[in-house]
């Protein structure tokens, strides 16, 4: 090798490197983080967003996976595998995902639906955990607002040792809801394979019957949301605007399932409609009133953080998710 006073200089610089101080690229790289493992999880599910004045937080409960063969009733598979094709999804499974809202009007705390609680597949129950993250407690929590009476939405406020999870919360529900669930005469009536969601009803609400408050359709249940009539999913099943200013959130609950394929394809009907025919245009009925007014929309299935806008796209419509911001 040539020695020239440029190599001399550089070698004397390493060496009167101190013991331990790094030396550019001689150095060797840092070892990688170690892999976590298919079974890990995620970072905390919860994701904040301004509607006006008012702070909503998506409040991720995890998902259940469900074979695509039988989950659309009026469909052919070939024709829903191929809008998950188009959607990069799965052909033969779909993920159905959980998402309940928190809102933060002022110092009031309200929960629109609660989760799976511990009583869902092994792939739910992240509610609590993630409620947590994002910084609340169940105890501060003011009001429960229940869209419909499917376990989903309803077993996260009692878990499975009878204990109630909001100790200090008002519960409100849809009052056609709680006609037809809590009907002893229309449980008896009804096939033995059928009677599960009356049953499930009166576990979550029994203990606390009498305190239970019931709203009517159109009319603002706790300020700034409002509740609309969305019925087919279940009898009572109901949407809500939240508004404040200029800023608006529809919130579809479950008038439409993943909007890849409930969106796309409004006419379809998934197997949870109890009265397809009104399901059907129920979801069109909202899916217009959001495209047609520029609102945002919350579902409570789409994937997290479900919540976007949409757009109407031929006979169908389009959902265009938010664009995630660092600033709430």
């Amino acid at each position: 090798m040539t020695i020239t006073r440029r190599t001399v200089l550089a070698s004397t610089a390493l060496a009167a490197a101190p013991l331990g101080a790094p030396v550019l690229a001689q150095t060797a790289a840092p070892a990688p983080a170690p892999a976590q493992g298919s079974g890990s999880r995620q970072a905390p599910g919860f994701y904040r967003y301004k509607v006006g004045d008012i702070e909503v937080t998506a409040i991720n409960d995890g998902i259940a996976p469900r074979a695509l063969e039988g989950f659309i009733r009026n469909a052919e598979l070939s024709a829903v595998q191929q809008a998950a094709r188009e959607a990069f999804l799965p052909q033969d499974t779909i993920q159905n995902t959980f998402n309940a809202l928190v809102i933060r009007n002022g110092d009031r705390l309200t929960i629109v639906d609660t989760g799976n609680g511990d009583m869902g597949a092994p792939t739910t129950g992240r509610w609590m955990d993630n409620f947590r993250a994002a910084g609340f407690d169940p105890s501060q929590v003011n009001t429960v607002v229940i869209s419909h009476f499917h376990g989903d939405h309803i077993n996260g406020l009692r878990r499975k040792d009878g204990t109630a999870v909001f100790p200090n919360a008002e519960v409100m529900v849809p009052a056609a809801e709680w006609a037809f669930w809590m009907d002893d005469a229309r449980m008896n009536q009804a096939p033995e394979n059928a009677r599960g969601g009356f049953q499930g009803a009166r576990r979550v609400f029994g203990p606390i019957a009498k305190d239970v408050k019931q709203y009517e359709a159109d009319k603002e249940i706790v300020p700034g949301l409002t509740s609309i009539a969305a019925p087919g999913h279940t009898p009572g099943h109901t949407a809500f605007m939240l508004s404040s200013g200029s800023g608006r959130l529809l919130i579809l609950s479950d008038t439409a399932n993943h909007p890849a394929l409930f969106v796309r394809n409004p006419d379809w009907s998934a197997v949870f409609d109890m009265d397809a025919d009104q399901a059907r245009a129920t979801r069109r009925r909202m899916l217009d009133m959001a495209a047609s007014e520029r609102a945002q929309v919350a579902f409570y299935h789409a994937p997290f953080p479900a919540t976007g806008h949409i757009a109407k796209d031929g006979n169908g419509f389009r959902f265009v998710p938010v664009q995630w911001s660092p600033a709430v």
